[in-house]
This record gives C-alpha cells, sequence and structure tokens, in this order.
C-alpha cells in the first residue's frame, strides 16, 4: 500500500442543483444505486486513496449524498476504529484486505449488510457471515527478474521458497497489510506449524522492502531475483512508462497452492453509523455495476467481483489463477503478527 499521510481527509462534495436529493432515487438496481440515505457519511478508508475518490465522486454524483474521507492504513484504521468503539464518527470502513475486517468484525462493530448488496457479490468474495462484504480483488504473484531467471526455474509453490536453494533470491514487504495477508491465508491453509516454519526460513532467505513497489524495484534493477507482491504493482506500473517493471516477468503458482491466494478488499457499514441508510447505499454502489466498472475501466487494476462485470482486460482472469478456498471471515491479523515477530520479520 502507498504511503499515506495520517488520516488525510479529502471531501467528495455534492454537486449542485441537478444533483438534490430527488438524485437518489433514480439510482437503479441494475447500476447498484440505492434509493435509501441522504445528507452525508463519513468513510474510513484505507484502499488507495485514488481509487476510493472516484467511487465516491461517482456516488456522490448520482445520488446528492456527501461522503468525507479520511485515509490511512488497514492497521491505523482498524485499531482506531476498535478504541473509538460506538462513539466512531465512521459510518463506512473500506481496506485493501480482510484481516482489518475480520478485526473489526470480530470487535462487533459491524452492522449486518443490507442482502441486497450481498447478492450483487458472488460467495467465494465476501465472508461468510454477512458482516462485511468483498468490493475488489487482488492476487498474489511471484515477480521475477526475466534476464537471470528462467520461467522453468521458478518455484512451483510458494512454499519452495523456504527451501534453501532460495536463500537470498527472494524478497517482500513483510511489514505491510498486504504480506500479512497472504501470510494470512497460509495460516487458514496450512496451519500453524507449517505458517511458523515458513516464516524462520522466510527470515533467513528473503530480502525485506518497505513497500511491494520497492520490492517489484529491486527485482527489475536486478538487486534480488524475484519478490513475492499483489499483482497490480505489475499492471500498474506497465500501463505508466514501465520504467519499474520493464525486466520483470509475472509467475502466478495456481494449483490452488498459498501462493495462488485472491486477497478480498472489503466494505463494511458500522453498527455506531447516524447514517445507516446512506452507508449501506455506498456499499451497494461500490458492489453494483456502476461501482465495479471503476475497477474495469481505471487505473487501479484490481480485480472486479461484483454484478457479474468483468475485470481489466489486461489481467488475467480470476478463474484463470485457480485460487485456493479461503472464507475471508477466518483470516487472523493477530495471531500473523505474532507468528511474524517471533521470526524476526517484525
Amino acid at each position: 500500500m502507498t504511503s499515506r499521510s495520517h488520516l488525510t481527509i479529502g471531501v467528495a462534495i455534492a454537486t449542485a442543483g441537478a444533483l438534490a436529493l430527488t438524485a437518489c432515487g433514480s439510482g437503479s438496481s441494475a447500476d447498484g444505486g440505492s434509493a435509501g440515505g441522504s445528507g452525508s457519511i463519513t468513510v474510513y478508508n484505507a484502499q488507495h486513496e485514488s481509487l476510493t475518490q472516484e467511487w465516491v465522486d461517482a456516488f456522490t454524483k448520482q445520488t446528492g449524498i456527501k461522503v468525507t474521507v479520511r485515509n490511512g492504513s488497514d492497521t491505523e484504521l482498524s485499531n482506531q476504529l476498535m478504541q473509538e468503539g460506538a462513539a466512531s464518527p465512521a459510518d463506512v470502513f473500506l481496506t485493501e484486505n480482510s484481516p482489518a475486517m475480520t478485526q473489526v468484525e470480530n470487535a462487533g462493530l459491524f452492522a449486518d449488510v443490507d442482502k441486497a448488496t450481498l447478492d450483487q457479490v458472488p460467495a467465494e468474495f465476501r465472508p461468510s457471515t454477512g458482516k462485511w462484504t468483498g468490493i475488489a480483488a487482488r492476487s498474489t504473484v511471484l515477480v521475477y527478474d526475466k534476464r537471470k531467471v528462467q520461467q522453468n526455474q521458478l518455484p512451483a509453490s510458494m512454499l519452495d521458497l523456504a527451501k534453501p536453494e532460495w536463500k537470498g533470491r527472494w524478497a517482500a514487504s513483510p511489514s505491510g497489510a498486504d504480506f500479512q495477508a497472504i501470510v494470512s491465508a497460509l495460516l487458514e491453509l496450512k496451519g500453524e506449524a507449517v505458517t511458523k516454519d515458513w516464516l524462520t526460513a522466510m527470515k533467513t532467505n528473503a530480502k525485506v522492502y518497505k513497500g511491494n513497489s520497492t520490492a517489484m524495484k529491486a527485482v527489475n534493477s536486478g538487486e534480488v531475483e524475484t519478490a513475492l507482491i499483489y499483482h497490480y504493482y505489475y499492471y500498474g506500473d506497465q500501463a505508466k512508462t514501465g520504467e519499474n517493471s520493464a525486466n520483470v516477468g509475472t509467475h502466478y503458482f495456481k494449483n490452488e497452492d498459498p501462493g495462488a491466494f485472491v486477497s478480498v478488499s472489503g466494505g463494511g457499514v458500522l453498527k455506531s453509523s447516524k447514517n445507516a441508510a446512506a452507508a449501506q447505499s455506498l456499499l451497494k454502489f461500490i458492489t453494483g455495476k456502476t461501482g465495479q466498472e471503476v475497477l474495469q475501466k481505471g487505473t487501479s487494476f484490481e480485480y472486479a467481483v461484483g454484478s457479474d462485470v468483468p475485470s481489466n482486460a489486461a489481467l488475467v482472469p480470476l478463474k484463470d489463477l485457480q485460487a485456493p478456498k479461503v472464507d475471508p471471515a477466518k483470516l487472523n491479523s493477530a495471531t500473523v503478527t505474532d507468528l511474524m515477530t517471533q521470526a524476526g520479520l517484525l
């Protein structure tokens, strides 16, 4: 996740006159709009700022509902919500990864998501509990230096990175929520013993960088042969100048390997919301046709997960990733950070 200033506040202001409250009634079920809600809401946002701003601007234009966005990291904002409890000014919480959502859910702070919103998102992209929903997704990928490594030399499984032959040959950003979500999936899929052993080997084998973009740049410059990151860093750079990915290839583990994990970005409505109808309306909009087309047509290069909207055509289709089945509600950030701390990675 790109660095952000502490709880930067961005406000999307409703456009005048023509977008008055009557616009709320124009939202149709076809595009994920909702006739419910008016006034204003506050979003605690741990998704990419530019992506959420696109969602918010489009939502405000359609509904007339004003949205204040407070930006921060997954961990920062989930911990703040835990501290604020019922006194939180937040109406909606959006994250990049599932563990932060689960933390807030386990604290009993989420209201149920409206069924009409849940129905827009396939079951594999939302938690079994229905306390929040997927809004986007990102795939784990091993990027590699095409000048130094041939495809047939790449590991068949993410677990192979723990082998002695991979010492010093791969990189990651263990302090980030992205990587910790990948480890959380490993924990759920393979258990604590396997996860602990893999993290212990990672301490010996991996080069540590601050941020996925930095790790990919290190691969591109020849500092390290491979890096375990999320897919959109590569595609986003390729869509710009490609200067940080010109020498980089992408390797998808597939075969339901832990390294084929697809992380679900989440959205939930707080029980303490002072404007629950508008908050639910935003979540329905994001997972609806118009909201998901922001992913399809925009520059985030995250996967669309709702309303049968195809993802960006540049991406490997979700169905071809052969991702393991992981219930987002079972991802556990607390145990993961404990295990990573024990391994000397945090």
